[in-house]
Order: structure tokens, then sequence, then C-alpha cells
């Protein structure tokens, strides 16, 4: 699965280079996302080349190849009959399975590891399952969504939560104060944070006092989900 910003700006530099044989500058493409500047357009192609959705060309300028596209590009490319003939595309889902789908034997339960979440300075959740992790039944409640994520960096420390560990995820937009959320920041950036409202802001405070908390526009955050168990292998 791609983030909606990923998939925006994939689906821009396919109908660019369908158009014009050439990708888009990445002023074009800051333009075209509404982004405020190019570093988060290089999140994002990094994000999709880590991925294997596009492949860019050493040595030259504007260089950009598309290796596959996911299903909602590939349709519509289908359907205008622009020739282009993905890759399959293994296990490309928008949205965690449910929990009432996942596999239970001896008292676990299969979620999806979407990849990894930031526990520091943001970096884009690999929102692509490419394996399962096996958790304690006792952890999914009810019929919401759950999902597994693998931390990276220390910012939660102070709250339990290590580099390495592995984070059970109930899926959900809202939150209460102080609870401990997947964040996404101005639709590109995800991130481990407790979470509180002040006002029309949303406050994203670090449990180690080596980082800030980080303040914003309501607007500009997204609660994905809500911590409700944690896995440490040793």
């Amino acid at each position: 699965m791609l983030t909606k910003k990923q998939l925006d700006l994939l689906s821009f530099i396919h109908k660019r280079l369908q158009r014009d044989g050439v990708p888009p500058s990445f002023d074009e493409m800051k333009d075209a996302l509404d982004l405020r500047s190019k570093s988060g357009i290089h999140r994002l192609i990094t994000a999709l080349e880590e991925r294997g959705f596009i492949r860019r060309l050493p040595h030259k300028a504007r260089a950009i190849e598309i290796l596959k596209l996911p299903e909602p590009i590939a349709g519509r490319a289908a359907a205008s009959g622009s020739g282009f003939s993905p890759r399959v595309i293994e296990g490309d889902r928008t949205d965690p399975p449910p929990a009432a789908l996942a596999v239970e034997a001896a008292g676990a339960v299969e979620l999806p590891l979407m990849g990894r979440i930031a526990a520091g300075t943001p970096i884009e959740a690999i929102s692509e399952a490419a394996q399962s992790v096996a958790v304690p039944g006792q952890m999914i409640g009810g019929n919401a969504r759950h999902y597994a994520l693998e931390v990276k960096g220390d910012s939660m420390i102070e709250a339990g939560i290590n580099d390495g560990d592995v984070v059970v995820i109930r899926e959900g937009s809202q939150a209460e104060n102080g609870d401990i959320v997947v964040a996404l920041v101005e639709g590109y950036e995800a991130t481990l944070k407790r979470f509180y409202r002040r006002g029309n802001m949303i406050a994203l405070e670090a449990a180690n006092p080596a980082y800030e908390t980080r303040v914003l526009p309501e607007g500009s955050v997204k609660v994905q989900g809500r911590l409700v168990g944690l896995i440490r292998t040793y």
C-alpha cells in the first residue's frame, strides 16, 4: 500500500511520461502535490524507489523510470489504452486487512507487518505488508482492524518502547490526550508519539527528553491508529 501522497506523485509522473516522454521536474512535482518544499518530493521519490515502483537512472537529469504501477493507476492506464504493462504487484492493499480475517492458531493472531514507524525524527512508514507477525490474541479487541509496525528510533524509550520493538496498532482516526498514536504528518511523514490536542493545534510528544515536542496545525496531522500492544524479541 502506498500513502496518498506517494500514489498521487506516482500517478503524476506516469501521466507526464505518457504525455511528454520525460518525467516532470522536482519543482513541477512540488507544485502538483501542493508541497511547501522539494525536500518532501525527495522523500516521496526515495520511498517509491525503495518499494520498487520507480528507478532513478544515474548520471542523468530528470531520469526516472517506472517499473510497476499499483492497481488504482494500472486500472486507469488500461482503461485509457496507454499500453503500459505493469509487473504483477503482490499484496497491494489500500487498507490493512480486518483482524477478523487474521489466522488464529494456538491463541495467536497473525497481523500484517506494514514496515517501520519512526520513534524519533519522522520517516515514512513503509505501507506495504511484506510479512506477517504473530501476536497474542488478547491484544486484539472488537472488530477494528489491527496491524503491526517495527519501531525505528529511541524517542519513546521512557514509555518502554525501544528501537526494534514491534508495536500493535488498532486502526482508527480518533485519539484521547495522552494516547500513543501513529500520526501521519502532512500526508507523508509517519511517527509514533503521544497525542495531545491544544485548541486547534496538535502536539506530538516524545517520551525522551532529547526530542522536542512538535506542535502542528490540526489539519496537518492525521491519526492512523492507537497503540494497543508491544512485542519485543531478546
